[in-house]
């Protein structure tokens, strides 16, 4: 079984998969961090709490997921720090030679580009707490699976 080292995070490796969210730089306010997207006029947005466990009970990874109409953000409420695991598409399929796996911290929220390939959202230790927005109908454009060959991550010691 193929297994990924976990790197950190930074905005260049992610801008292929999306945005990441950080506090201001400067002043109390910034607006349009990040476009959420929907590419479904009249499909509602959902704001959705979201429990997420530990990555060690959730490996091997079987599956990625996308949302191939909308955006989808992971906003930390009560988190540590936890793992996005990505990869770019291969002609409406997970390109599995470009899978990567993040460390993020846990006062980092992510926005997932609408398409972008991605695995459930866990945790490094603990479980934790998102809030997460994306556009959704109950519809099946809402959330396409595939499936992927075993892949586990590594998590470096800190």
């Amino acid at each position: 079984m193929r297994t990924l080292p976990i790197a950190p995070i930074t905005a260049e490796a992610f801008a292929p998969y999306g945005t990441l969210l950080v506090g201001p730089a400067a002043g109390p306010r910034q607006d349009r961090a990040a476009e959420i997207e929907n590419g479904r006029p009249g499909v509602p947005l959902n704001l959705a709490l979201i429990r997420s466990e530990p990555f060690a009970a959730t490996m091997p990874l079987r599956r990625l997921e996308r949302h191939p109409r909308s955006a989808q953000a992971f906003l930390p409420l009560a988190v540590g720090d936890y793992l996005v695991v990505v990869a770019p598409d291969a002609g409406d399929r997970p390109d599995e030679a470009g899978l990567c796996a993040f460390r993020v911290p846990g006062g980092t929220g992510i926005v997932y580009r609408s398409g972008a390939w991605h695995a459930h959202m866990t945790t490094l230790a603990a479980p934790g707490t998102f809030a997460m927005l994306v556009h959704e109908d109950g519809g099946p454009e809402d959330c396409v699976f595939a499936p992927i060959e075993p892949v586990s991550v590594d998590l470096p010691e800190a």
